[in-house]
């Protein structure tokens, strides 16, 4: 999908002109058609991604990174745990193999996510097969290329614990042990997650914590006093 500077722009909460500074300095994957830059979504929300898990690694002030990620208030200050919370957590879920999991992962969720099961292992599997969603840390982030959640602010997010960890092709070459699953409805809400869980993931509390495989109850207790006491 090409994306122009406004969309990008509106997409991660920063100016145009703060973009167009990017581009000139060469911090954000871009390219030229008809001699104006397009973006492809796919590598924005990968650049997003690194630009979280690798703080100031790709020459952002912290003051940049705030615009990627700013302060989170009104909707959007628990919007990580509302996500959580309709989507509940499954526990040793069994699979030796990252597609193994998915499909068993698709048929538990389908009614929670309005979709077919068989659709939904489709829709992960693809994004698989363009690139890899895991994190560092053994963290793994299954997502349709684009939001399938029709109702506005409906974003869910099931969290799954495989019952042994997974190959799963992450740049750190760790295994992973914990899977968000995450289905949005708009670009603009799909990147916010994203980054909070980037954040989650980030802090070595929290993956602890994770590898414990805590219940349902447990998580989103935990989850919400983290996101009560976050800033960015």
């Amino acid at each position: 999908m090409d994306l122009k500077i406004k969309d990008v722009a509106e997409l991660l909460n920063v100016s145009q002109t703060t973009i167009r500074r990017w581009l000139k300095d060469r911090k954000i994957p871009a390219y030229l058609l008809n001699h104006q830059y397009r973006f492809d979504k796919s590598e924005i929300e990968d650049w997003m991604m690194r630009c979280k898990l690798q703080m100031n690694q790709d020459g952002f002030t912290p003051f940049e990174e705030k615009q990627i990620y700013p302060p989170a208030t009104g909707t959007q200050q628990f919007s990580f745990y509302r996500a959580m919370h309709k989507g509940g957590a499954l526990v040793d879920v069994p699979g030796k193999t990252k597609e193994e999991v998915i499909v068993a992962v698709s048929k538990e969720i389908a009614s929670r996510v309005g979709l077919d099961a068989d659709v939904i292992a489709d829709l992960l599997l693809d994004r698989e097969e363009m690139m890899p969603t895991a994190l560092n840390h053994g963290v793994a982030v299954p997502h349709p290329r684009d939001p399938v959640i029709e109702n506005p602010g409906g974003d869910v997010i099931i969290t799954v614990f495989p019952k042994n960890p997974l190959d799963y092709g992450a740049l750190d070459g760790q295994k992973v042990h914990t899977l968000f699953f995450l289905f949005s409805s708009s670009d603009k809400s799909h990147l916010h997650l994203l980054a909070k869980i980037a954040h989650f993931s980030s802090q070595a509390a929290n993956l602890g914590y994770l590898q414990k495989k805590p219940n349902s109850t447990e998580l989103l207790s935990h989850v919400k006093e983290w996101e009560a006491t976050i800033t960015k």
